[in-house]
This record gives C-alpha cells, sequence and structure tokens, in this order.
C-alpha cells in the first residue's frame, strides 16, 4: 500500500466512523470539496501538511491522532 493509498482509506475509514460525508467535512474543516475530492480519488499524491492538520481537526482530532495508524508508523520511504 502506497502512503498516498493510506490517507485516502484514513480519510474514508474516519468518515465512515463519524457518519461524515465528505461534504460535511469540507463545512467542518474548511478544506474545499474539490480537494478533498482529489486526494480520496489519488489525484493528490501527496497533500501538504496544513491540508491533513485541517482535515483533521474538521474530525475533532489532532494530526498526530490523525496520522497515529499502524500502516503510517511502519512505512518506509526507502522501498
Amino acid at each position: 500500500m502506497t502512503y498516498s493509498e493510506m490517507l485516502v482509506a484514513r480519510i474514508s475509514s474516519l468518515c465512515a466512523e463519524k457518519g461524515l460525508s465528505y461534504y460535511k467535512l469540507e463545512e467542518l474543516s474548511g478544506v474545499s470539496l474539490s480537494t478533498i475530492d482529489n486526494i480520496v480519488k489519488g489525484k493528490t499524491k501527496n497533500p501538504r501538511i496544513i491540508t491533513l492538520h485541517k482535515i483533521a481537526l474538521g474530525m475533532d482530532m489532532t494530526l498526530a491522532e490523525f496520522l497515529d495508524i499502524k500502516e503510517i508508523n511502519t512505512f518506509s520511504f526507502d522501498e
């Protein structure tokens, strides 16, 4: 799994868990729907940290909580 795919999976699973549509996430995070859509569809492979921070805050999480998943914590960029 690529780093980008891990972020997509994280956003998708958290939205499902919290009952959020991408429209609602846009409203809560201040990140445009087109940006969220580009991340989720894999068009944006490396979103900026500020974008991920806003998404995390929109989900009522810190950035650290948002990125605290096993796959990302053990990901190697050397491969």
